[in-house]
């Protein structure tokens, strides 16, 4: 992918309404999962942990990925940015996620780890630039490109029709039909969604697909659409998406 972007730019994050007590077994063993997450995040780019250290009847699950690009520096430094957005947007949240431009983080109390989840986060589309010939061109390459995501086995992909790029990326926990499943279901959301847009985010909870025609990440013309949902997040509480314009639930 290039390095057109700020990796610690944000995207979203999403929050449990419900908290821990603090003091308590489980924000010891959330804390513990953190400091994994953080020495992990020095030499590889994708875990997964389950801490139970303070008490095995309280477990917390969690996991994080950067983008396979990204050189292992930047992901230690792109990871330490996502638990400075969760410790400043989710105090004491018992389930949280957050999405930064070059990585994921994501822990809770309920086993999320191996499960599929296409659910659609947050969805971004760029602007529809007039002239129904350029359209026309526009979505074909765009459509050539997402065909290049599909299918394969890796969890990173890339695809390009004309000067159409697309890229797309699966959480490292999941199977290469749930990969296949959820890029699926990304392709499906920006192509419904964006239309003749010159780019597309489509972030859902186990993957993400993004397009852009050449110059569109440097244009100030790359404002589209937000998508906010609340979802479950935890076993026993939902928690709101937040927007970098949006700071509260939805």
């Amino acid at each position: 992918m290039a390095s057109f972007d700020d990796y610690t730019s944000f995207v979203y994050v999403g929050c449990s309404q419900s908290k821990y007590i603090l003091g308590s077994p489980y924000q010891f063993n959330v804390d513990s999962l953190l400091t994994s997450v953080a020495n992990a995040a020095t030499f590889s780019s994708y875990n997964n942990f389950t801490s139970s250290a303070a008490s095995g009847s309280s477990p917390a699950y969690g996991l994080f990925q950067c983008r396979v690009d990204l050189p292992v520096a930047d992901c230690a430094s792109c990871v330490r940015s996502a638990l400075d957005q969760l410790s400043s947007l989710c105090p004491s949240a018992s389930g949280a996620g957050v999405q930064l431009k070059g990585c994921f983080l994501r822990y809770g109390n309920d086993s999320f780890l191996g499960e599929p989840d296409t659910t659609l986060l947050y969805k971004k589309c760029g602007s529809v630039v007039p002239g129904a010939g350029y359209n026309s061109d526009l979505l074909g390459m765009r459509d050539a490109a997402l065909s290049g995501l599909s299918g394969g086995g890796r969890s990173y992909r890339v695809g390009a029709g004309g000067h159409v790029r697309a890229l797309a990326q699966c959480v490292g926990d999941q199977s290469v039909k749930q990969c296949n499943d959820c890029v699926a279901a990304a392709v499906a959301q920006v192509k419904d969604g964006c239309g003749v847009a010159n780019a597309g985010d489509a972030y859902l909870g186990k993957c993400y697909v993004s397009y852009w025609s050449d110059g569109v990440y440097t244009s100030r013309h790359y404002h589209g659409k937000r998508l906010y949902v609340t979802r479950r997040w935890s076993a026993v509480a939902f928690f709101c998406l937040l927007s970098v314009n949006t700071l509260g639930c939805v």
